[in-house]
């Protein structure tokens, strides 16, 4: 992704998006979570995940489970909950919606 200061704000906001997407088909650790959004080219830092993580869980829209790990301390899992998945699938119809104005205000 390009990192056009223009973009900045709209990238911010999709974070939430992306955080629950990531954790839709798969329980992830928040580490796991920061490299998922790498590697689909979104900028992200540790420090910008981590509280959004706990605002998530607080709202009820993800859970965790506890889970030990081979390499250290024990993890905490995140999955999505049903107003997670709720939520993804309104944030989905949503972004339809915009893309489809994007789409047709010029014609």
């Amino acid at each position: 992704m390009t990192e056009d200061p223009e973009f900045a704000s709209l990238r911010r906001g999709l974070l939430e998006l992306l955080a629950l997407a990531s954790v839709e088909h798969k329980a992830r650790y928040a580490a796991e979570i920061v490299t998922a959004l790498r590697e689909v080219g979104y900028p992200v830092q540790e420090g910008t995940v981590y509280p959004l993580l706990n605002k998530l869980r607080r709202a009820g829209l993800v859970d965790h489970e506890w889970r030990e790990s081979s390499s250290g301390p024990p993890r905490k899992y995140l999955s999505l909950t049903a107003e997670g998945k709720q939520r993804l699938t309104e944030f989905r119809a949503y972004w339809q919606k915009l893309t489809n104005m994007i789409e047709r205000i010029g014609r």
